[in-house]
């Protein structure tokens, strides 16, 4: 018997090469989950109704020619603020509803040209405001599928939860802050977020332009891996992807190595969870994984320390230009666009109250013209928190940043008061590091909970050889009980 559950992308590959299932029968198979079970999650908000066209067409294709790649056939689900050709785009919100792109996002035609179904896309927290909790005027509330009482984070929560609960084999996400990597840390996955520059922003509805970065959310470092080889590199319509270029190896799934921790020298960066903000079961499961980096092979530096991190940090904030970069967005849809501006998306009143502030704030706020020396006093700010990453990883002979992605397990949904313990937004954001999430186990038998991994830029070869050498060796993810 074929089984479905925590199935790989190299298993289904496998699966189809020996003729135990077409890539139209595993489409009806993820979406059949989706129908027994979304009504619980609220993970989805649009299903693809080419899938099982295009998954029919791809069976043809590898009957006649043999397989593109290692998604050939492969269902995705992608989050609903990148633009697909074939079905709506709304960033979650209710003032884009029915807004056709004319094409598709980047990195979502990379998926397409390598083979991969999209068969649905996924809730979001609205414009991709909260890090916290994923919901919007489209999808209404996702729920977390470990604990259907608490949130899976923000704003990929909806691909989180999906991918969790088995609904497609793996998603994007966008993390402009957060929003890989909390998600990623809530429901058990691995969450990549790249060096600025990797991956590409076109076609992604914008809410923080110099920040927003889309990536794979996936049940193991392997398929993650799987998804940035296809996604990454040079697009000429993100200009800042130039920078990719003799930054990538030919392939991601080169490094995957079971001894891969061997020699690596990793810095403890225990000013993210000093002791009185951290919960005590997170806080196990986090010395728990230093024991285990440790019984592998790495070398750790611990307490590894930045000095005024908490300084550096605070004086990165940069202007929040929401307002040009969707009306940037907003024009590439053309005359189509069911709205032009920012101003006619607050006037449409088309939106999840939550939201109301936070749009209000981005419409009014002042930012300086760009001949403007103010303009770019943050990324002045930003080169100097850099710069002393570098030097406190040189000082001490580390190459890659470790601490947990939140400090504390999920939250219940509706609950904004108790301490998130957000590690997230603090150092890949500001900086455009890479960084990634892999699960450290669960706290209270069932809350899962990740381990951040932070490296120089474009060393994503390096996180996933770490990432997966610690996965093979300890083994955390599970499933959820739907």
């Amino acid at each position: 018997m074929f089984k479905l559950e925590e199935a790989t992308i190299l298993e289904l590959q496998e699966a189809m090469e020996q003729g135990k299932i077409t890539s139209k029968q595993l489409v009806q198979m993820y979406l059949e989950r989706i129908e027994k079970y979304d009504s619980i999650l609220n993970a989805i908000t649009i299903i693809n109704t080419n899938a099982l066209k295009t998954a029919a067409k791809l069976d043809e294709e590898r009957a006649l020619q043999g397989p593109r790649g290692p998604l050939h056939g492969i269902p995705v689900i992608v989050k609903d603020n990148y633009d697909t050709y074939d079905m709506p785009t709304t960033a979650g919100s209710k003032s884009l509803e029915g807004s056709i792109p004319p094409d598709d996002a980047f990195q979502v035609e990379k998926l397409r040209a390598a083979g991969a179904v999209i068969i649905a896309k996924s809730n979001m927290a609205e414009f991709a405001f909260s890090p916290n909790e994923t919901v919007s005027s489209i999808g209404g509330t996702t729920v977390n599928p470990y604990d259907i009482e608490k949130v899976p984070a923000g704003s990929s929560g909806g691909t989180a939860a999906a991918i969790a609960a088995n609904f497609a084999a793996v998603g994007l996400g966008t993390d402009t802050g957060n929003s890989i990597r909390g998600p990623g840390a809530h429901t058990s996955l691995v969450g990549i977020r790249s060096t600025m520059g990797l991956t590409s922003r076109d076609g992604i509805v914008p809410i923080i332009l110099s920040q927003d970065i889309g990536g794979p959310l996936a049940r193991s470092v392997t398929d993650a891996a799987i998804i940035l080889d296809a996604i990454a590199g040079y697009d000429p319509k993100d200009p800042i992807t130039a920078k990719s270029i003799g930054n990538m190896p030919d392939s991601y799934l080169d490094t995957l190595d079971k001894n891969g921790l061997k020699e690596a020298k990793i810095g403890v960066l225990r000013q993210y969870f000093p002791n009185d903000k951290i919960d005590l079961e997170v806080k196990k499961l986090m010395e728990q994984a230093i024991n285990d980096l440790q019984n592998n092979g790495a070398k750790i530096v611990d307490d590894f320390h930045i000095p005024d991190l908490e300084k550096l940090f605070e004086n990165t904030n940069g202007p929040f230009t929401m307002k040009t970069d969707i009306k940037a967005y907003l024009d590439t849809l053309g005359p189509n666009a069911p709205v032009k501006s920012l101003d006619e998306i607050i006037a449409s009143g088309k939106y999840h109250p939550s939201i109301e502030k936070g749009l209000k704030y981005g419409q009014n706020v002042k930012l300086p013209p760009e001949e403007d020396p103010d303009y770019y006093k943050s990324e002045l700010n930003r080169e100097i928190y850099r710069m002393a990453i570098l030097k406190a990883m040189a000082d001490q002979d580390v190459d890659v940043i470790v601490f947990p992605t939140w400090n504390y397990p999920p939250r219940k949904v509706g609950d904004l008061e108790s301490p998130h313990g957000n590690n997230s937004y603090q150092m890949s954001p500001p900086t455009g590091f890479p960084a990634l999430t892999v699960p450290m186990g669960f706290s209270y038998g069932n809350l899962p909970a990740g381990l951040q991994m932070v490296g120089r830029p474009f060393t994503e070869a390096l996180l996933i050889k770490y990432a997966f050498a610690y996965e093979q060796a300890t083994n955390h993810r599970r499933a959820p009980e739907l």
